[in-house]
């Protein structure tokens, strides 16, 4: 008898039983669904290619004798139509071998007939295993070729804890999230750490940076797209949203997201449904969404540059992160941190800041927020040449006075010279000045070129022409 009560297997896959006999298929199907997996069937060679044709599948249990048809010669075509199935064969005892060559042109796995539900339960939960193990190491390669450190968001600042405490409580549930804070205030860190703290987090953990590519490849790097979609396209592709499917998608600078994706997420959002580029094919996807912006989205909505609906969607949980100047009581212990990182990668044995450092670090603005600290913090690292960060080692802007009229410690940062506008200087000193200072806060080029206005070939040109180029990540 079926056991109807077994326990789920977690993110629930689409499966294509291909089998002449009708009480295998209805076994099957028992067997899978209560375990929490969506079923189709077919019966014929003809009938799977049509449910192929017409559908996305993520396993297929493939009988080797239908009816006279070859389940052997219908593998391959399988195979054509989705590289990415995973096909397991059914065969009987006398033809192990058969199941064998079969598993040399493809397939995963074989079930003997006949068999039981729980061989069947038993396969299926080695493909879910495999999936998840699959998930977690591409976000360990994502983690080690970003070269992070291991996140800390204990604070001493009730405005930090404030927010911290509201997003942790929102990590347990399926809500969306909205992470809202300048740029710099770690807000992909936060999202990284809601995961580690949700049901889905034994799955990836995948990231998309909206600003970062054009509408077409954001759209293809977010849904995937099918041979041929487009020039270029010389084979499938794997969106995100696939490779997030069970576990969590963060879309970090979500207010940049091109109007024509924006109904795409929201009907991701709410029916779990997608498509890939260059297909008509349904795909389902189970994700739970974190989205960041340091843009003003309520105002994007008025301005018609930001959809309503999916400003609302996305907003079930709003995250305010401060800034790191409303922040002192916090920030010298993060230094130590990043000073502690950074010595181990360099060999050295730092054991602090000078005082004269320390009162710098403290009375300076940091537009640029934790990014900047830490980049600071790393230059000072290479340059040291005692066991202490000493005020010669820190950039020569930190030391320096305001500009009249902008707030002092606790406002933003003074400027990298003196020059303001009424000086009496040239056009192209105030123009060289101006992009100086945003591409120090920026994070990489082409966002400093989109808060400049220019093209980003534009402003690698006028990088090279200036004196004084700051150190901006390129991409």
């Amino acid at each position: 008898m079926v056991d109807m009560q077994p326990e789920k297997t977690g993110s629930p896959m689409r499966v294509l039983i291909i089998d002449d006999e009708e009480n295998i298929r209805r076994t099957m199907v028992v067997v899978l669904e209560a375990i929490g997996h969506e079923t189709v069937s077919a019966e014929s060679r003809s009938a799977a290619l049509k449910q192929m044709d017409s559908g996305v599948f993520d396993v297929a249990f493939l009988d080797l004798n239908l009816n006279g048809e070859s389940g052997m010669d219908l593998l391959p075509e399988l195979l054509k139509l989705n590289p990415q199935l995973e096909v397991i064969v059914f065969t009987a005892y006398a033809s192990i071998e058969t199941a064998v060559e079969a598993m040399r042109r493809g397939a995963v796995d074989y079930v003997p007939k006949p068999f039981t539900p729980e061989q069947i339960r038993q396969v299926m939960a080695r493909l879910v295993q495999a999936r998840k193990l699959r998930s977690r190491v591409a976000e360990l390669e994502s983690r080690i070729s970003t070269d992070t450190m291991t996140a800390d968001l204990t604070t001493a600042e009730p405005v930090m804890q404030k927010a911290l405490d509201l997003a942790f409580k929102a990590a347990a549930t399926p809500a969306t999230i909205l992470l809202l804070g300048e740029s710099g205030t770690g807000k992909t860190v936060v999202a990284r750490a809601l995961h580690d703290h949700s049901p889905q987090k034994e799955n990836a953990f995948v990231t998309v940076s909206c600003p970062s590519l054009s509408r077409e490849l954001l759209e293809s790097e977010l849904f995937g797209h099918a041979k041929g979609a487009f020039t270029g396209a010389v084979s499938d592709k794997t969106g995100k949203v696939a490779l997030a499917d069970g576990g969590t998608l963060f879309l970090d600078e979500i207010g940049e997201l091109p109007l024509e994706i924006q109904p795409k997420l929201l009907r991701l959002l709410q029916e779990k449904e997608y498509e890939r580029v260059g297909e008509t094919k349904t795909r389902r996807a189970s994700v739970r969404v974190i989205s960041a912006t340091n843009r003003n989205l309520e105002e994007a909505v008025r301005e018609g540059r930001f959809r309503e609906d999916l400003y609302y969607r996305l907003h079930v949980i709003a995250v305010q992160l401060p800034p790191l100047r409303e922040r002192p009581g916090d920030l010298l212990k993060i230094a130590e941190r990043y000073l502690h990182f950074f010595s181990k990668q360099c060999g050295k044995q730092l054991k602090g800041f000078a005082p004269e450092a320390e009162a710098v670090l403290r009375q300076y603005g940091w537009p640029g927020n934790l990014r900047e600290l830490r980049n600071v913090i790393e230059r000072a690292v290479i340059l040291a040449d005692t066991n202490k960060i000493d005020l010669l080692d820190l950039p020569e802007k930190l030391s320096q006075p305001a500009v009249p009229g902008v707030p002092g410690p606790a406002g933003p940062a003074a400027p990298a010279s003196g020059i303001q506008l009424g000086a009496m200087v040239s056009l192209k000193e105030i123009e060289t000045e101006h992009i100086t200072r945003v591409m120090e806060q920026a994070s990489t080029m082409s966002e400093a070129a989109r808060i400049l206005g220019v093209a980003r070939d534009t402003l690698h040109r006028k990088r090279k022409e200036m004196s004084r180029p700051p150190d901006v990540q390129d991409e």
